[in-house]
């Protein structure tokens, strides 16, 4: 694997905030594999989901740990929609311009996406996300990822 900094870590960088990468194969898409793959603890290592809004505007972005699932139903209450589904793989590609597995919503900042962070990040320190490319993730502490992202916090998962 190239050792090129991604979008996400220039970001990180260029705003002084201390981070830490792992990589893995590129191979794996499974959150729960990268999880074990990078030796963290899945709870610790989050996903970026895609869920487009109904009508109109930038899809969203919600990050919740890999050992958890996205209530659809808790989102669309706090983003005051009435019902919402995930986005296909082949969509959320089109949409973010990354690919499943490399989605970061540090790389998609200032692109007009709503930023969501799942409330179970609240009981870390560190978390581990995606860097914006497959085979890579950023551990930062998740105030950071708070502050740069600008990251809604909701409470949108369950096991």
């Amino acid at each position: 694997m190239k050792n090129k900094k991604t979008i996400a870590m220039k970001l990180l960088e260029g705003k002084k905030v201390a981070y830490e990468t792992f990589s893995y194969p590129a191979s794996l898409r499974d959150a729960q594999e990268v999880a074990a793959a990078v030796g963290w603890p899945a709870e610790q290592v989050f996903k970026t989901l895609v869920v487009p809004r109904p009508k109109q505007g930038k899809p969203m972005l919600v990050m919740i740990a890999a050992d958890r699932q996205l209530d659809l139903k808790k989102l669309a209450k706090a983003v005051k929609e009435k019902k919402l589904k995930m986005a296909t793989q082949r969509e959320a590609e089109r949409l973010t311009g990354l690919q499943v597995g490399g989605i970061s919503a540090l790389a998609l900042l200032n692109r007009g996406f709503d930023i969501y962070l799942d409330d179970s990040a609240q009981e870390h320190t560190w978390i581990i996300i995606s860097a914006g490319q497959r085979g890579l993730q950023i551990k930062l502490a998740v105030s950071d990822l708070v502050a740069v992202s600008g990251a809604t916090r909701v409470d949108v998962s369950t096991f």
